[in-house]
């Protein structure tokens, strides 16, 4: 039976946070509130979790998932950081920013398997998912709730429930959060280039 358990936004209960990060050491998939909907995440090792995202997103096995960090050292462990992007994602973050960076030598091994030569990392700006991150103590793997042929209101916490909380094995529910989609920063170039605007535009000077 799936679980929803209905945390505070900005002080999430620590039992709720703790039941979360013993399910997604379990293999478990989640859906979580962000700065920018609600998301689905999972272990970097849940490969059976990741199997029923793809499945119930319609995805091709080599989609490229994001990361949720919560620390630039943690993209760092992840990607290759130069000096330019170490001060543009420690300007920008936490927020509703998605980074494309270049892979590092680092990463785990199911990731390097992918022979991925960039990554998108992001840390959110959400307590809930800040505190679900530091309780794992390592990054996570995790997508938008965009369904097949299924238009979904992907900030609103009851609509998240009645479309998903079937699909996955917990739901931490925050209540409403801000909508999505995150904007994307290309930093695999030579100069930084927006190739997404979110819902809150991204503006570089």
């Amino acid at each position: 039976m799936s679980i929803r358990l209905e945390t505070h936004p900005v002080n999430p209960q620590s039992r709720y946070i703790a039941q979360a990060a013993r399910a997604i050491a379990d293999g478990a998939l989640l859906v979580i509130p962000t700065d920018a909907g609600y998301s689905l995440t999972w272990g970097i090792d849940a490969t059976a979790a990741e199997q029923r995202v793809q499945r119930l997103r319609a995805l091709d096995m080599r989609h490229p998932f994001t990361l949720l960090c919560d620390t630039i050292s943690q993209i760092g462990s992840l990607a290759k950081l130069d000096d330019q992007a170490f001060r543009i994602i420690k300007s920008l973050t936490p927020g509703p920013i998605t980074f494309i960076l270049p892979a590092g030598s680092e990463l785990p091994r199911r990731l390097k398997q992918t022979k991925r030569r960039a990554i998108g990392c992001r840390i959110p700006n959400n307590a809930v998912t800040r505190a679900l991150l530091e309780t794992v103590g390592s990054p996570l793997l995790t997508t938008s709730l965009v369904l097949p042929d299924e238009p979904l209101d992907n900030h609103e916490a009851d609509a998240v429930a009645e479309s998903l909380l079937r699909h996955v094995d917990l739901m931490l529910d925050a209540g409403d959060c801000p909508p999505g989609p995150t904007s994307v920063l290309d930093l695999t170039g030579d100069a930084p280039t927006v190739t997404r605007q979110g819902f809150y535009p991204l503006e570089l000077d």
